[in-house]
């Protein structure tokens, strides 16, 4: 709980600390990159580095954890909380490098606000700081733990035993424990981190979903090539991928996690409704996968948006689950629908007339700007705001009071 004495300077400072965060932020990393270049080695992605979109996702957090005990001091944003503790075990974060970045963000803060960072205010943020960074240490602990590997020590050689074409720009690996031990447990639509060498003999990962049943020691992740723009360079690991891996190499993973996944327990009679655009499709791909393999009767709703049928990964696979799921259906939408789907609907994703499940829960993935919209035409439509569960490739840049 935030004492009563930080909470009222936290409350005096929060608007000229929130409103300096891009800057603060922006120091901090390029500080603590320069002193221990080790910790970009991978640990970070450097593209979202480059980009601002890791900085941008650092500041919400902060700013988003403060709101939060200001509004309810004795409470904790759950939400926001596990999905960063998921992310941060996903790569491997450990107890110690907390301590390593609150010396560089706080002499950041200092940097950047100068004066009006008096000791009292320096003390009142340190207690911020450290309540968050207990919560996280605390839980990802315990995923460690339910996981079955050391903190930090997540990763192991897997043999791609099958590599294959879906769309001109994605590609599936199909995975086997190279150790022979085995596979870890995973959930249906959790995600695994993969460790790359470069080839200036750095290291980058990425997080990618599961998409095929993880109930067996089989696993399968597939990668959508990341083409450059005016925003940003070509991917480096979807490019490395893409280029240089196939049946018989290894690739290094981490243990599964994310807090987005099927539920085979006590909701395992509650309608599903899977909406994702583009290479969200993966994570609902894993969970239809998993729902045929457990001969699962619920009612599923499947909705997805692509570029054109030639363009949506995974779509015959999604059809034979569909039809082999008594209580499944699945509506897709296609900018050019073309030949390949006669009965698809033409543009972007669109919920009028669509007739949603009572008491469903919702899956969400895809573009952030796609999911904002969609989320806000649920609530509008009824379904509460507990009951859709979304993922983000990559920093979750998603305004944290949607979360919470």
């Amino acid at each position: 709980m935030l004492s009563a004495e930080s909470a009222a300077l936290v409350r005096a400072t929060l608007p000229a600390v929130g409103g300096a965060l891009d800057e603060i932020t922006a120091r901090f990393y390029a500080t603590m990159f320069h002193d221990r270049p080790e910790l970009l080695d991978g640990m970070f992605n450097r593209g979202n580095q480059a980009s601002g979109a890791q900085r941008r996702a650092l500041a919400a957090s902060i700013a988003g954890f403060a709101g939060a005990l200001l509004e309810s001091p004795g409470a904790r944003p759950d939400a926001l909380l596990s999905r960063i503790a998921h992310k941060h075990a996903a790569v491997g974060v450990t107890d110690d490098q907390y301590t390593i970045v609150h010396k560089y963000l706080f002499g950041a803060i200092a940097e950047v606000l100068g004066d009006a960072v008096t000791a009292e205010v320096a003390a009142a943020w340190d207690e911020v700081y450290w309540l968050m960074a207990g919560a996280l240490i605390s839980r990802e602990a315990l995923l460690y733990q339910d996981a079955g590997v050391q903190p930090g020590g997540t990763w192991r050689p897997w043999t791609v035993v099958e590599r294959r074409a879906e769309t001109a720009d994605v590609v599936s690996f199909l995975l086997r424990p190279a150790d022979g031990e085995p596979a870890p447990r995973a959930r249906a639509g959790q995600y695994v981190s993969v460790r790359v060498g470069m080839a200036d003999g750095t290291h980058q990962l990425r997080q990618y979903s599961l998409s095929s049943d993880p109930g067996g020691d089989l696993r399968r992740i597939t990668v959508k090539r990341v083409r450059g723009d005016a925003a940003g360079p070509d991917g480096e690991v979807s490019s490395l991928l893409h280029d240089g891996v196939r049946q018989g190499d290894e690739l290094l993973l981490s243990a599964p996690f994310g807090d987005v996944f099927l539920d085979d327990g006590a909701d395992s009679a509650t309608p599903l409704v899977l909406v994702s655009a583009g290479i969200g499709c993966t994570p609902m791909t894993g969970i239809l996968a998993r729902l045929a393999a457990t001969g699962s009767t619920r009612p599923v709703l499947v909705l997805h948006a692509d570029h054109s049928p030639a363009d949506h990964a995974l779509r015959a696979e999604t059809h034979e689950f569909v039809a082999q799921l008594p209580g499944a259906h699945a509506v897709f939408w296609y900018e050019h629908p073309g030949a390949l789907e006669p009965d698809a609907r033409t543009g972007l994703m669109d919920l009028s007339g669509i007739e949603l499940p009572d008491g469903a829960t919702v899956f969400l993935c895809g573009p952030l700007p796609f999911m904002q919209d969609v989320r806000g035409r649920l609530l509008r439509a009824g379904v509460p705001a507990r009951r859709i569960r979304y993922e983000v490739f990559g920093p979750d840049l998603w305004l944290p009071a949607t979360v919470v």
